[in-house]
Order: C-alpha cells, then structure tokens, then sequence
C-alpha cells in the first residue's frame, strides 16, 4: 500500500472520527447538563475522579503499550503472533484492575455513605469493566490495523448513546441509586464496545464477501482466539520487547496525563465536591481536544506508523514516503495551532457566559471562570503536544524510545511535585499551570527529535508553527474587542446584552476565519485535498 494510499485512508479515518465525536458530543453534553442538576457535587467528583481513574488507570496500564507495539508492525507479520499478545492484556487487566480495587477500597478515603452511597459496589462495577473492555482488545486493533472506519463509527456511536440514554433515564427515575446508576451505565458502555467488534468481524469471517475480499490476515474464527503452535513462538519477541518498552513509557504518560486526578486521590488537596467542580470544568474545557484532536492523532499516528520505518533515518528511507509525512506534518501542526490559538483567545471572553449556560451560577461563580480560561491556554498546548507527540511515537526506534522513558520519569516526578505546590498555594487552578508546564516540555522534546529527524533532508515540517503577521494582529485584534464587549455586555445585563456579546464574537471568529483562508493557502489546499480522498474512498467502499 502506498503512501498516498494509507494518507487518504488516515484522512478518512480521522474526518468520520471529527463527525463521530462531535455528534456523539454534542447527545452526551446535553444528557450531562440535564444529569448535573439532579446530582450533588460530591457524586460528581466520586464518579468522574475517583471511580473513572480507577477504570482508566486500569485499561490504560494493560493495554496502551500493547496497541503502540502491535500497530506498528508492518503488512508481512504473523498475526496469530501478535493476536497471542495482545491476548495477555486480559490477565493483565485483572491484575491491574485486583490490585488497584484494593487500594481504591482500603488505603484511599472512603466518602459518607450518607452523602455518596454504594462507594464499594462502584470501585468493584467500575474495575470489571474495565476487564470487559480488555476482552475485546485483539479485535480492535485487528480492526484499526486495517482501517475499518465504519466499525469504529458503529461500536462508539452505539455504546456511547447507551451509556448516556441509561444513566439520565436512571438519574431521572431512580435518583437514590446514587453510584449503582454510573456502574451499570460504565458496564453497559464496555458490554456494547466490545461485542460491536466482536459481532462485526465474526460476521465478515463468516461472510462468503470476505474470501473475495481477502482485507483480514485470518480466515476462520477460531484464529481470533489464542493458539500454542510447535513450529514458531507463542509471540513475536520483537513486538513483546517493543511492548516492555512502550509499557515503561505508558506508565509514565498515565501519570502525566491523569496527574492531577492521582495528586486530588491520593493526596487529597480537595474535597470531593470541589473536585466534581473542577472535572466538570476540565471536561467542558478539553471537549474540542476529545472532539478534534484525539481522532486527529490515532488516525495519523497510524499513517506516520505505516509509511515510515521506525530503524532509519529520514535520510535512509524512500524519499517519496518521507516527502510525504513531512508535508502532513507541518500541515497538521499548522491546523493545530490554528485551532489551539482560536479556543484560546475566543475562549477566554467567552469562558464565563458558557459555564453560566450550561450549570448556572455553580460553575460561573467562584473559581470557575478562572479554570476555564487557563484551560483554554492550555488546550492550545494540548494541540500542538498531540500532533508532535503522534509523529514522534511512530518513528521512533525502540532505543529512542527507552531513551524517552528516562525523560519521562524526571518529568512525571517533578509535575506531580508542582501539582501539589501549586495547588496548595493557589487552589485547583494550579492543576492547570502544572499541566501547562508539563506540556510545554514535552512539546519541546519532540519538536527536538522531529528536527533532528529532518536534519539531513530538505523538509522543515517545523514551518507549521509559523504564522503570518497579519493572522496574528487579526487574532490580536479580535482577544482585544471580545475582551471589550464581555466587561459591557456580559454576564450580569440580562440576555439581550448576552446575545450582543455572542454577535460580537460571531463576527469576530469569521474574519478571523475569513483571514486564515487567505494566508494559510498551503494548510487549505491540504484539508480540500484529503477530504476530497476521504468522500472518494466513502463513494467506493
């Protein structure tokens, strides 16, 4: 498959996931704001803190180091092989999930049953889903390996709307269930996703279509389930020994990118209805980071994966392919700041009016505000860490990688050591400033790998990074006026001044808007060209 071949099949992999996510989104945003006026706080921050940390603590730790390794192998692999590893994730999530139940149970603050009931049953809920979801491992990354977009949008769309259906029609009937509605709607979520790509590729094996089509390297079901063969090993070694390496890192990127839920656990800074305030706050403020750019990320690492070796220098590999990653990268870097820099300076004078909107005065006053305009910045950090990060990952070499690992660990240690200072000092904004500052330097080391990657080729993907002069005054000029109008116009004036200060931004986001189609001629040309890819392959497929 050539690159040009995987690059539209990326594109349109990522344009169904933007579409996924934002309808899907969009049901859960309004289920959620309907759900947070019958809840208290403290069920909020059990639920989405300290329960959601647990399960994604879990899955994460069986199973992340495991899709990097089996997904970046090439076409020509034994694929019994790399099924029989990806198999262990399942024993290994009970492990995580034994271990970590126990601590979640015995060593960590046990919340009022008065105020927060069925915490024990939650902890149990919550850690066998998170085993459920493991059983359905191999079949997704058989499915993402070869790009069936069409699965991803049915088992998500499917055990989202699930999930979300379930729990508003339990918080709504049976409101004293407390933490029983959130463990079966988690167990429900996990139940649906997996037999989705279970039921899916079951069917097509069993399918006369599938013969013809031959797009799947196993042709009997039974091939899906672990086998022990005499004539070669029960795993490929050189994909465990990438595993253990990923798995070193993953464990680390956990930590960093769940820091702040580990430092309000375990060291408890705040009290569990300040942490509900603050998840709701970080969920509305990194809900364009779900909806856009970790769709972005999967589908792209999968093409930088596909079409670059991770052994060999740029220098040392088909200049076609390298060509072509470098061009998607400095256009995917530029959408990223593009992006990043419009929620940041838009979203800090809208920050207040959408927490009023959608909690009322619980979100809007006090510290809330606040959160949500370092947020913003810090979602600009979030876009350009996502994309530098998804190329970095795919082409490094196992050595760069364990090399990345001692980085890591320096980095995860002091922004956990920040994270508690900080928000000692200045309450639950500092988990923002520690995450700001976490980012930052990550960004710094992949943007130093991805020059010295290029160093000895023509390409300069960094140029992504850079953005006209006039861009930028108009993205000035626009934080100045929506600053302007929400001091006159917003919040306290009633709706009549609240829709002039939305005109205000109306206006402003399209010239801004209007500015970027005109100078960023190169990153539009490279969005009408894969999108056109991505509507030719739906037209086909």
């Amino acid at each position: 498959m050539g690159s040009q071949e995987v690059l539209g099949q990326a594109a349109r992999l990522a344009s169904s996931g933007l579409l996924l996510q934002v309808l899907f989104r969009l049901i859960t945003f309004v289920l959620n704001a309907f759900i947070l006026r019958f809840l208290s706080k403290e069920i909020v921050g059990i639920v989405n803190v300290r329960l959601t940390l647990l399960y994604s603590t879990t899955t994460f730790l069986a199973r992340e180091a495991f899709r990097r390794a089996c997904l970046s192998g090439g076409a020509q692999r034994d694929w019994s092989q790399t099924l029989n590893l990806l198999w262990l994730t399942v024993p290994l999530g009970i492990f995580w999930s034994s271990c970590l139940g126990w601590v979640w149970l015995q060593l960590l603050e046990v919340p009022d049953p008065d105020v927060v009931p069925y915490y024990g049953t939650g902890v149990l809920f919550f850690g066998l889903s998170a085993v459920v979801e493991l059983l359905g491992e191999p079949f997704w990354v058989l499915a993402q390996a070869h790009m069936f977009v069409k699965l991803k949008v049915l088992a998500e769309s499917m055990s989202v709307i699930l999930r979300s259906v379930l729990t508003a029609l339990l918080v709504l009937w049976l409101p004293h269930w407390g933490l029983y509605i959130f463990s079966l709607a988690q167990l429900l979520y996990t139940t649906v996703l997996v037999l989705c790509y279970a039921i899916y590729l079951i069917q097509l094996l069993r399918s006369p279509e599938s013969a013809k089509q031959l797009t799947l390297p196993v042709s009997r079901v039974t091939q899906l389930l672990p086998s022990i063969s005499r004539s070669r090993a029960f795993v490929n070694w050189k994909e465990a020994r990438l595993t253990w390496s990923f798995f070193k890192q993953s464990f680390l990127k956990q930590i960093l990118t769940e820091g702040e839920r580990y430092v309000m656990t375990f060291l408890n800074v705040l009290n569990f209805g300040d942490q509900g305030v603050y998840d709701i706050v970080n969920n509305l403020g990194s809900l364009v980071a779900r909806l856009i750019f970790q769709p972005v990320e999967e589908s792209f690492y999968l093409f930088f994966a596909k079409v670059l070796e991770r052994e060999k220098d740029a220098s040392l590999q088909k200049q076609d392919d390298v060509a072509v990653a470098a061009a998607v990268l400095e256009s995917l870097l530029k959408l990223a700041l593009l992006t990043g820099l419009t929620m940041t300076v838009f979203g800090f004078a809208y920050s207040q009016l959408a927490l009023d909107i959608y909690g009322g005065a619980m979100l809007s006053s006090g510290s809330g505000p606040v959160l949500m305009r370092c947020y913003c910045l810090y979602v600009l950090l979030l876009a350009i860490n996502g994309v530098t990060e998804c190329f970095t990952f795919a082409a490094m070499s196992k050595e760069e990688v364990d090399r990345y690992n001692f980085t890591m660990l320096a980095l995860s240690s002091s922004f956990l050591v920040l994270s508690y200072l900080l928000t000692s000092w200045c309450g639950s904004v500092g988990f923002i400033m520690a995450n700001c500052f976490n980012m930052g330097i990550r960004i710094t080391q992949s943007l130093s790998f991805i020059h010295h990657y290029f160093r000895e080729s023509s390409h300069r993907p960094l140029a992504g990074l850079r953005l006209s002069p006039v861009l930028l005054g108009v993205f000035v000029l626009s934080a100045g006026i929506t600053s302007v109008s929400e001091a006159f116009l917003c919040c306290e004036r009633g709706w009549p001044a609240r829709l002039a200060h939305v005109a205000v931004g109306t206006i402003c986001l399209g010239v801004t808007l209007g500015t970027a189609f005109l100078t960023e001629t190169k990153l539009i040309h490279f969005l009408r060209t894969q999108l056109g890819r991505s509507r030719l392959s739906d037209k086909m497929t």
